[in-house]
């Protein structure tokens, strides 16, 4: 797969973005939101793809949302999707990101290094007040 192309990434919430604490959020994983925003700015979609719903989903949304992430569509293919007993609950995407992966959840940094092709330390950080000494 060409990943230099646009993508259609869903990714898990608990265990993934955050530290798995549910029925809580909990702490964000390293470098996921920064990863997250660095992919949003190179125009994939970004699907939240989780378990959670009602009053938790809303929240796990509006933390990532305060955290300036912003989901294509949450827990469906597309925003304008509706559920029906009629259809799979199964969403389209290219990708999933999820900690419950064979073989476990990868980091952050690894996963952005596969999908741009680049170090995972360019991924850009705030700056320290110590940098300003550099």
């Amino acid at each position: 797969m060409n990943f230099t192309e646009h993508l259609i990434i869903a990714v898990d919430f608990d265990g993934t973005i955050v530290e798995d604490a549910y029925p809580q959020i909990g702490k964000p994983m390293i470098f996921a939101i920064e990863t997250l925003k660095k992919l949003q700015e190179k125009g994939h979609r970004l699907i939240l793809w989780t378990y959670r719903s009602g009053s938790r989903l809303d929240e796990a949304v509006a933390f990532c949302e305060e955290n300036g992430v912003h989901f294509y569509a949450v827990n469906k293919s597309f925003p304008e999707e509706t559920f029906s007993n009629d259809m799979s609950r199964k969403i389209h995407a290219d990708l999933f990101i999820d900690d419950r992966n064979i073989g476990g959840f990868l980091g952050w940094g690894e996963i952005y290094q596969m999908l741009t092709n680049t170090n995972p330390a360019e991924i850009e950080k705030k700056k320290s007040f110590f940098d300003f000494f550099k």
